[in-house]
């Protein structure tokens, strides 16, 4: 299927969720390329050079927008500080992100997430989708509480290739419009 240009903006009250640019890749390099984060995730190797943020952002391109879409999250005054993003997994949907450490704990992660939700129920009209943590990152749980997830009580055992390859137990949660 052939990608769709877009060019969708989601302002919050501090950020904005961008279409990702090619110059967004020394950033997300920089970020990315730190152990506890990329291990919070499931797709993400480490270390993270420049070359996996332009692989990154090159495949990001080719996404159907009607199904996935990949946002940078841009904070007026530091530029790219994170991703997030809504990856089709089968029939469904799910909400992954990753903000870099120096933005921990100032709330982005969160407001992020509820921009990007409020994007896809009225772009696309979801009124569900699926996200989930691995069981180490309770911060992530808090995150995904805060922007109206809720546990499903399902645990499944989830890939992190920055840790290996090793399965991970990930707590699953449901976010109804």
């Amino acid at each position: 299927m052939c990608a769709i240009d877009f060019e969708p903006v989601v302002a919050t009250e501090r950020l904005r969720l961008r279409k990702p640019r090619r110059t967004d890749a020394t950033q997300i390099a920089l970020y990315a390329n730190d152990f506890d984060v990329a291990r919070m995730t499931t797709g993400m190797p480490y270390p993270y050079g420049l070359d996996h943020a332009e692989g990154f952002l090159e495949a990001v391109s080719e996404k159907d927008f009607r199904r996935e879409a990949v946002f940078i999250i841009d904070h007026p005054d530091h530029g790219p500080i994170g991703v997030i993003g809504f990856d089709a997994k089968g029939s469904e949907i799910e909400l992954g992100y990753w903000i870099g450490r120096p933005h921990w704990g100032a709330g982005y992660a969160t407001e992020a997430a509820k921009g990007a939700l409020v994007w896809a129920h009225q772009t696309w009209g979801r009124r569900y989708l699926r996200a989930g943590h691995f069981s180490d990152n309770p911060a992530s749980g808090e995150v995904l509480c805060k922007a109206g997830f809720l546990y499903t009580g399902d645990v499944e055992l989830r890939k992190s290739v920055a840790r290996g390859g090793q399965a991970t137990p990930t707590r699953m949660m449901v976010w109804l419009a």
